[in-house]
């Protein structure tokens, strides 16, 4: 009966929100230590309530009672609502605000503001490629862009906007769809006005008055001010099109491309006019039609 009562109260001893077991683990290290010295009790110290607390007669090997955790969020964003368990992890938030990215490879220009970002970017460096498509020959150093790019052949499109019935394949995409919903754009270019949605947008945008091109070949000396510019360059070198339609053969050396191209499969036309019924399968095709509708 007392072996039951130990594993009973093991079992329950703590409750751990997703992705916080290490740092759950950490703090009732830290807890149970300072509290054997006497300094500070384990439950202020944690912040954690004790649901049954020891009575006369309970023993600690035996009669252990069952104690409920959570996990203190007590670093607090001042911009938005963002609370985390670690102040390194406020850190890292607070660069989605400024824009801060410490991080810098050293054989080019990039900047990250994660390690873990910078690590993936040195990849392209030494070419290491490990996750390949099984049905077009795409590779990349990345697990979560394979799972990305396998939903252009599956058609998956699990982000869905909740005011139209736009879908995407990624969230990054849905993100910026639903800023025509709100007509937000917050990021503005000061030589010329222009506004956007979004940060990269502004990035790729700012280039054109720079005249910064960080996408170099390294067969001869072309750059370019994006990167799938690069990539279509590329192509010239190799004579490769890894990018196949599985469904007419069709080959393209250009990831963008084969998702256009399939559109004429699915009959799939993302680009909608928001003051008529038009829709189009090329987001360019929709920019002509919309122009009908100013010059009226």
């Amino acid at each position: 009966m007392a072996k039951r009562r130990r594993e009973t109260a093991v079992d329950n001893l703590l409750t751990v929100h997703p992705g916080d077991e290490a740092s759950s683990s950490a703090k009732f290290e830290t807890g149970k230590q300072q509290d054997t010295e006497g300094d500070i009790p384990c439950e202020e110290k944690c912040g954690v309530e004790s649901d049954n607390p020891l009575t006369q007669g309970e023993t600690e090997q035996t009669d252990r009672p069952v104690v409920k955790r959570d996990v203190l969020k007590r670093f607090a964003c001042t911009e938005c609502g963002y609370r985390g368990a670690k102040k390194d992890n406020l850190i890292r938030h607070t660069r989605t605000h400024t824009g801060e990215k410490p991080f810098k490879c050293d054989q080019c220009d990039y900047t990250a503001a994660q390690k873990s970002t910078l690590d993936l970017h040195l990849n392209k460096h030494t070419g290491e490629k490990p996750f390949l498509c099984g049905q077009c020959g795409y590779r990349t150093a990345r697990r979560s862009h394979l799972s990305e790019h396998m939903r252009r052949h599956s058609g998956e499109k699990p982000y869905k906007c909740d005011q139209c019935d736009y879908s995407a394949s990624r969230k990054g995409y849905l993100d910026k769809h639903m800023l025509r919903h709100t007509g937000e754009k917050p990021y503005m270019c000061g030589e010329c006005g222009f506004r956007t949605p979004d940060r990269s947008s502004l990035t790729r945008h700012m280039r054109r008055h720079s005249g910064v091109k960080p996408y170099k070949c390294d067969q001869c000396d072309y750059s370019a001010a994006q990167k799938f510019a690069l990539y279509r360059h590329m192509a010239k070198h190799t004579g490769e099109n890894p990018f196949i339609c599985g469904k007419c053969g069709y080959k393209t050396n250009i990831l963008s491309s084969l998702t256009r191209h399939m559109r004429t499969h699915t009959g799939e036309k993302p680009y909608k006019c928001d003051q008529c019924d038009f829709s189009a399968t090329r987001k360019r095709d929709l920019n002509n039609h919309l122009a009908k509708h100013t010059s009226q």
